[in-house]
């Protein structure tokens, strides 16, 4: 019983000491682009076994770096009205 505890007592040492995986933020995959790129094919092989919160980081990165902030510099601009036809009096 005794080794048992000891044996229990290391392993969760053990485990305690291991190195944390990454956590992936959408900044940080939108700055490497091998990690998203890494990523987007995991998801698109196997998206239950991935996840659906690091696919939907995934799929959001993707749209910023494709898309930027989304912001446009022509949202604000007026879209001019058609001019008028040109209207000729009949003949006649």
């Amino acid at each position: 019983m005794k080794s048992f505890l000891i044996a229990g007592v290391c392993a969760l040492a053990l485990a305690a000491c291991s190195k944390p995986e990454p956590v992936d933020t959408v900044e940080s995959l939108m700055l490497n682009p091998e990690r998203l790129k890494d990523l987007r094919a995991h998801c698109k092989a196997d998206h239950d076994k991935v996840g659906d919160a690091l696919c939907n980081m995934v799929a959001e990165a993707t749209r910023r770096r494709f898309m930027g902030e989304g912001k446009s510099p022509y949202a604000n601009d007026p879209v001019p009205q058609p001019a008028a036809p040109a209207v000729s009096a009949p003949k006649g």
